[in-house]
């Protein structure tokens, strides 16, 4: 379960960056999730609340904010989100990742 491992890396990252502000608590914490990052929601929310009991982000709350796949093709520059078609309306079949693997800790909120 790399949840896991994820919960108690962005745990660490957070009083890390709390202790550094002098903060005595962290109280919330945003993440945004790519659909594609490989990451079950509901895992990494169940292994957050393991990993942050007894630590200055006990009480804290954790918000994901999914970010959808999206691909832009090489060509055209056109956007599109899965399934793709083969070819772009261009007529190009090159695409790449814009979005949607993303794992980012975007924000969090201290006292």
């Amino acid at each position: 379960m790399h949840e896991l491992s994820l919960a108690t890396s962005l745990l660490e990252t957070a009083i890390a960056q709390a202790k550094q502000a002098q903060a005595e608590q962290v109280v919330g914490l945003t993440l945004r999730l790519g659909t594609w990052a490989g990451v079950d929601v509901e895992a990494l929310r169940f292994a957050f609340s393991l990993v942050q009991a007894e630590t200055i982000a006990a009480s804290a709350a954790l918000a994901i904010e999914p970010v959808p796949v999206q691909f832009r093709c090489l060509d055209c520059g056109a956007i599109a989100t899965p399934p793709l078609a083969i070819a772009c309306a261009c007529g190009s079949d090159r695409w790449q990742l814009q979005q949607g693997r993303e794992l980012h800790l975007v924000s969090m909120e201290v006292v």
